[in-house]
């Protein structure tokens, strides 16, 4: 029977005049990392809370309006309504800044730029890694009161949702966001008007509007392009986050880095420090640079000095490929109106992102060059980066450069269950959250009972599992399977019975992450995992990019694995990886297990999420791991050598991890007490959340970056501003000097010192610097000292020479030092020379550098 086309009508309910600031709550992120809030919306209707993925402005939309009404006769709902209120008041009104022992001024405005944020599922304008990162940047400059905006893409499409087939091909499903679903409105001027911005393509102008996000203190700027005014092809440049090939890419962060900044002008915000977040934004150094040059005056080299004083650059990529990088015939086509602008050629503009390895245009290299503030995200990856992009520095060692590092935290709000928020304020009262960085407090987990830590373990677990059961159930039923092989797939997966050791593997599925490291020997793996009295159950959730196959090939190799009979129900591969997922197995899982290849994990946060929950880490030293693992909170896999071959590696590592699994991990979970737990796992389940929460929170990152790079980035920048750009003049026209003679400085020796003293005594080294013109207070002439047996450049201790006079034939000064050492032995030193200035940034900052 042929049937008529359905239409849908949508009725949205009148909000009662009690609840009215339900929709308040709906339009401010502070709801993803405050669960009060996202319960109160789940209480009206539990059911459709999790029908619109737990977004709070369509639940709002479509909640039955009688559910509303007999909210407002509800006395308990009034009364936690009511609490979620006052919180919400009380965090919106505390005006007490919390930005680290050095503040920054109250004039002060952080620009953070990323490419994508993940503040909570419900708004789908992230990826992975980078967007929860930036998320949990702004949360935590949020609860800081650090002065901060934030400016990104606003994505019609954001990443795929995934769903897995029975042969485990990954389906990737992009769907439109309606802007009407999201926790956004426009940005508006002090008229009324809608912000409006055009940003100058070949031939073109692209007019972008300007959208607003509210997430506590933060004020979030998001870019939009998909406009009446622009042609079809203008319109999509924001439409998927990622999407389309380079050139698309290159418009994104064209409008991203410069429209950000013309953005936040029209917006009347002046930033004091600007904040990129990846390479993607790094054309905003060359909008802020145009714009000192066509409004101030300044040459283009001052101009990029000003600029480069205050700009902080976070590098995430751990290899060289992975770094953006653009054709110079796109550069020049898509930049000539800014080298007229900026009066210089295009060559000029190409070499401010080029490198010895290219001849493409890299855009870590304009960040690193148009920054004089670099970090990577943990200890290992900062000293990674400082090798990737020693060429940007060439005569300096790459311990030495200035690329520095903040190892990433999470948002402890956001990925602490709430039942031990809740533990917390009855064993330690309040006090615990305004201590989340201090190690001494945190040593206070041990005064938890306990019976009392694991309930709330297997607590967490249940409803993982039920979680888990309820997606496995879903995507097995869509590929038409039977309820008794679910019972088998599920058999371990039960939330009344959460005793069975339970492993997770959830992140973006790169080949370098090794998702199948575990399988390397199915063999020993079958027989670790099969003794009956002692059941494991791996869990696997996790994307691969749409254009990773190799990536997408590991998701298939592990649902083969699962299908195999002797890891049936032992081995799951979880579909729809998101934040809410995630969340459910940090604070779930038993045990976190991450095998990347050393040293290609940035940083990884994963594990800082499950650490904090109890879970216990066993992790391949790297990224943050390198420095979290003490021996006591987890298990190590050491790295082998890098010069190995892949598949040696990989034995090598993968027998590691099962020898881990067999004689420490499945005894010491199933060591049972008469309590029904192991009193050495509980020990170190705790050991895991003491040493982790405090270090590795994103109140403590946030606050190393105010300290180590917001507070002197604003000093540096009001100290070139100054007296129309006097300093960033100066140092232009030094550094200009400096470059011109460098190639023809030469250091030498004038005599050998002695070679033997006795302690106490001094001796004396005198070096002649030929320096071209330049004065001797240019130039810092240094002798390097330490014992033989050292081996990094900060076990040298550093003297300084002194000039003593000018030989005018010559042209070579004369400097000299004398030293008496405080050590006795054999020692080593060095004798170097380099410029030095006082408004310099980084001493070596540069990159120039004599060695005697």
């Amino acid at each position: 029977m042929k049937q008529g086309t359905t239409f849908t009508l949508e009725v949205n309910p009148k909000i009662p005049r009690k609840l009215i600031r339900l929709e308040e709550l709906a339009n401010n992120l502070w709801y993803s990392w405050d669960k009060p809030t996202r319960t109160l919306f789940a209480r009206l209707h539990p059911g459709l809370w999790d029908a619109v993925a737990h977004n709070p402005k369509v639940f709002l939309r479509r909640v039955d309006e009688k559910r509303l009404l007999d909210a407002v006769e509800d006395q308990v709902f009034l009364a936690t309504y009511n609490r979620v209120l006052s919180a919400f008041d009380t965090y919106h009104h505390e005006m007490v800044h919390h930005n680290g022992e050095a503040h920054l001024k109250e004039v002060d405005l952080v620009a953070y730029f990323c490419a994508e944020f993940g503040f909570h599922e419900s708004f789908p304008i992230y990826s992975g890694g980078l967007g929860i990162l930036a998320g949990d940047h702004c949360k935590a400059a949020s609860d800081m009161y650090v002065p901060f905006v934030a400016v990104g893409l606003l994505y019609r499409q954001g990443y795929f949702t995934q769903t897995i087939d029975n042969d485990g091909n990954q389906i990737a499903t992009h769907t439109d966001s309606d802007f009407a679903d999201l926790p956004v409105a426009p940005a508006l001027r002090d008229d009324g008007s809608e912000v409006h911005i055009t940003v100058e393509l070949p031939g073109r102008q692209v007019t972008v509007k300007v959208w607003q996000a509210i997430a506590g203190h933060v004020r979030l700027y998001l870019l939009d392009t998909d406009l009446e005014v622009n042609a079809p092809e203008d319109r999509d440049i924001a439409h998927q986050l990622y999407g389309g090939d380079r050139t698309m890419r290159l418009m994104q962060e064209i409008i991203l880095g410069v429209g950000g900044v013309r953005a936040l002008q029209e917006l009347g915000l002046k930033p004091s420090v600007w904040h990129i977040n990846e390479g993607h934004a790094a054309f905003l150094i060359l909008e802020r640079v145009r714009q000192l040059v066509t409004r101030q005056g300044l040459d283009f080299a001052s101009a990029l000095e000003a600029v480069a004083a205050n700009t902080v650059f976070t590098t995430h990529t751990p290899v060289p490929a992975g770094h953006d990088h653009f054709t110079e015939k796109m550069i020049t086509d898509y930049f000539q109106s800014f080298c007229l602008d900026l009066k210089i050629s295009t060559a000029d503009l190409m070499n401010l992102g080029l490198t010895p390895e290219s001849p493409e245009f890299n855009m870590t290299a304009l960040a690193i060059r148009g920054s004089r503030h670099q970090n990577g995200v943990s200890r290992i990856h900062g000293k990674v980066s400082s090798h990737i992009c020693s060429t940007l520095w060439p005569d300096v060692l790459p311990e030495e450069n200035p690329m520095s590092h903040v190892t990433n935290g999470v948002h402890v709000a956001t990925f602490l269950a709430q039942e031990w928020a809740d533990l917390f304020d009855n064993v330690f009262g309040y006090e615990w959250r305004h201590r989340l960085s201090d190690p001494g407090f945190w040593s206070r987990i041990d005064e938890i009972p306990d019976q009392l830590f694991w309930s709330v373990r297997q607590s967490l677990k249940a409803q993982m599992l039920q979680l888990v059961r309820f997606r496995k159930s879903a995507q097995h039923f869509r590929q038409h399977g039977s309820e008794s092989h679910l019972d088998r797939v599920l058999k371990h997966v039960d939330s009344f019975d959460p005793n069975v050791l339970t492993i997770g593997f959830a992140r973006r599925f790169a080949t370098y992450k090794r998702a199948a490291l575990l399988f390397e020997n199915l063999t020993w793996l079958k027989e670790i995992i099969s003794d009956t009295n002692r059941p494991v159950v791996f869990l696997f959730a996790g994307k691969a990019h749409p254009a990773d196959q190799p990536g997408q090939d590991l998701i298939r190799q592990i649902t083969s694995i699962s299908h195999m009979p002797e890891f049936e129900g032992k081995v799951l591969m979880v579909e729809g990886y998101d934040l809410g997922l995630a969340r459910r197995l940090v604070s779930g899982v038993d045990v976190w297990l991450n095998n990347p290849v050393y040293p290609l994990e940035a940083s990884g946060t994963s594990g800082m999420k499950a650490g904090m929950n109890g879970a216990i880490n066993l992790s391949v030293l790297d990224g943050w791991w390198g420095e979290g693992y003490d021996g006591t909170n987890g298990w190590a896999i050491k790295p082998a050598p890098t010069y190995m071959e892949d598949y040696r590696r990989n034995k090598e590592e993968s027998q590691t991890l099962y020898e881990i699994l067999q004689d420490r991990v499945l005894p010491a979970y199933y060591e049972r007490g008469k309590m029904g737990y192991s009193p050495d796992w509980v020990k170190m389940s705790k050991r895991s959340m003491a040493t982790i929460l405090p270090r590795f929170n994103s109140a403590r990152m946030v606050g190393e970056y105010v300290s180590k790079f917001y507070v002197p980035a604003s000093h540096q920048g009001r100290r070139y501003e100054q007296e129309n750009f006097a300093g960033a003049k100066l140092l232009s026209a030094w550094k200009n000097r400096i470059r011109s003679a460098w190639p023809d400085v030469s250091l030498r020796l004038l005599y050998n010192a002695s070679k033997r003293i006795h302690f106490g005594d001094a001796v004396r080294f005198d070096v002649a610097l030929k320096m071209k013109g330049l004065e001797a207070d240019d130039v810092l002439v240094e002798l390097l000292l330490r014992r033989p047996n050292k081996q990094d450049m900060s076990d040298y201790l550093h003297f300084t020479f002194s000039f003593q006079n000018m030989n005018a034939e010559t042209g070579e000064h004369f400097f000299s030092l004398e030293l008496s050492p405080d050590l006795c032995g054999r020692l080593d030193y060095k004798i170097r020379a380099y410029p030095s200035h006082e408004l310099l940034t980084h001493p070596l900052e540069m990159g120039l550098m004599q060695w005697l």
